[in-house]
């Protein structure tokens, strides 16, 4: 009776040292693994956004129709013999 009282003493003593121990740290990996899902969301975000601008990037350099349209949204060039038009609104 006494050992098999002293066994569980021990085993009392035994997990409220691995309490103490490992519970304060708890907190900080809870707080690391959201982290770690949050970076893992923008990580796949911006692989998403990378495999858009690199296949944009391969239609500009490949598509001559795509280069013309760039160059006259973005950049105003007009063809020879064609004369821009801009269009103000008035302020109210």
């Amino acid at each position: 009776m006494l050992s098999t009282l002293r066994k569980a003493f021990w085993l009392f003593g035994l997990a409220v040292l691995l309490l103490v121990l490992f519970l304060p740290g708890y907190p900080t990996l809870r707080e690391l693994r959201i982290k770690n899902r949050q970076l893992e969301e923008q990580f796949r975000r911006m692989a998403v956004d990378n495999s858009l601008l690199q296949e944009e990037l391969k239609r500009g350099q490949n598509d001559p129709v795509y280069q013309e349209k760039i160059a006259r949204d973005k950049m105003g060039v007009v063809r020879k013999g064609e004369i821009p038009v801009k269009i103000f609104q008035k302020k109210r």
